[in-house]
């Protein structure tokens, strides 16, 4: 079943109560890309599991959605402009559509990359140019907005675009636009007015990362790629904490970090990035960090897709423009297995898990279903996405209240995983 936009469909507005396995934002309610949901399919069809709908019309680029409330949320290139929207989780039909900005000024892109970050009855995303912006998630008003240009004097690592989903931490919304004296800025989520902004001379401009918070001693953080390295900030007032460059790369910094207690593990793609475990430690003079193992790019990187933490270990695609199953376990950095392994699709993989079981979305459009076993590498089930644009097969798997989500570029499928 297909459904189009139409004069109609942007009209109707639909009211419901959260889900209780929604995914309201980027890698899900902990940022984390883990559902804890259950009672999933531990299998599927050579077909895979019964599509429920398509929606089409959502637009160019490789923007993963968001889930909450009964609505499906994304960002994209519709005609010459970038646009929010929402479809109805039961149909698939457009709620509403609203134009947030005219098509990037970056050059090689394809649309947005922003996940919406959904609070309450408020939406919160970002698009190409850094048009940071606050709707009304019933009905795509918008109740106030910012420009990391022309606000903060913004700029990108390289030409791809603004690609971050914002964080929203209390009444506080963290942002990264990447300038000198705004690296990661702190908002007010209700108005918009600045709180403190973090200054980080020769930053190099934003990476393709989205912020997460940490914790050490009595000392909040917030933590984010930019071009010349990972940096934290203090939560207080965004003054610049440690920055850590070992992995970092020239091109594109774009895994969002793992963090787990006072312990932080990042990876970056191209020729000179890699991976590192980070122990963060309270000092006298502030935060300090001990570099627990390290990897040089060839021996292991996330270039995009993103990690799991699942229990004691780490899932993730290994390589540059490849995503060869890996499990490493988090505070040795032991490498069970993976590394070498093919696996069943080709190019990067986007990961997400649930229900005992991970997610690989290939670049190529195939889906995979692998047991998260830290022993050993078991595939389990893949199948073939439908009606592929032709583009990479990008964006994060979203599973929320029984369905599998996937984007692709104009398309957006949903798929039933519920066990019957």
């Amino acid at each position: 079943m297909t459904f189009t936009w139409s004069a109609l469909a942007l009209s109707i507005v639909i009211s419901a109560s959260p889900g209780k396995f929604d995914w309201p934002g980027w890698r899900g309610p902990e940022r984390d890309g883990i559902s804890k949901e259950t009672g999933l399919l531990k299998s599927w069809p050579a077909e895979g599991p019964t599509k429920l709908w398509t929606a089409t019309g959502v637009g160019g680029g490789y923007c993963t959605p968001s889930v909450a409330a009964g609505k499906i949320f994304g960002l994209g290139y519709i005609n010459e402009e970038e646009a929010i929207w929402a479809v109805d989780d039961k149909t698939g039909k457009v709620v509403w559509s609203k134009v947030i900005a005219a098509k990037g000024k970056f050059g090689h892109n394809t649309g947005s990359r922003s996940t919406p970050s959904i609070d309450g009855d408020k939406l919160y995303a970002v698009g190409i140019s850094g048009d940071l912006v606050c709707m009304n998630v019933e009905n795509g008003e918008v109740i106030w907005r910012k420009n990391y240009d022309k606000d903060f004097k913004g700029k990108m690592m390289s030409g791809w675009g603004f690609s971050e989903s914002v964080l929203i931490d209390g009444d506080r919304l963290i942002c990264t636009p990447g300038g000198d004296m705004a690296a990661i800025a702190c908002l007010d989520k209700k108005d918009g007015k600045v709180i403190w902004t973090s200054v980080v001379p020769n930053g190099g401009g934003a990476g393709y990362a989205s912020p997460m918070i940490a914790t050490v001693g009595k000392t909040k953080m917030y933590l984010n790629w930019l071009k010349s390295g990972l940096i934290a900030v203090d939560a207080k007032d965004g003054k610049l904490l440690f920055k850590y460059e070992k992995t970092r790369n020239g091109t594109a910094n774009i895994p969002t970090v793992i963090v787990k207690g006072n312990h932080v593990f990042c990876s970056t793609g191209y020729g000179d990035g890699g991976s590192a475990l980070l122990e963060l430690k309270e000092t006298e003079s502030g935060i300090a960090f001990d570099e627990k193992y390290y990897y040089k790019s060839k021996q292991l990187q996330n270039h995009h897709g993103g990690m799991l933490l699942v229990g004691d270990h780490i899932y993730m695609g290994h390589g540059h423009n490849n995503g060869f199953p890996a499990s490493v376990k988090f505070l040795t950095g032991d490498l069970p297995w993976g590394v070498e392994t093919r696996g069943a699709g080709s190019g990067s993989a986007a990961v997400a898990y649930a229900d005992g079981m991970l997610y690989f979305r290939y670049q190529n459009g195939v889906m995979a279903l692998i047991e998260a076993n830290p022993k050993e590498y078991k595939l389990v089930s893949t199948f073939k996405l439908p009606d592929q644009s032709g583009q990479p097969s990008w964006p994060h798997p979203v599973i929320a209240n029984g369905k599998l989500y996937i984007r692709d570029q104009d398309k957006m499928h949903c798929f039933d995983l519920k066990a019957k």
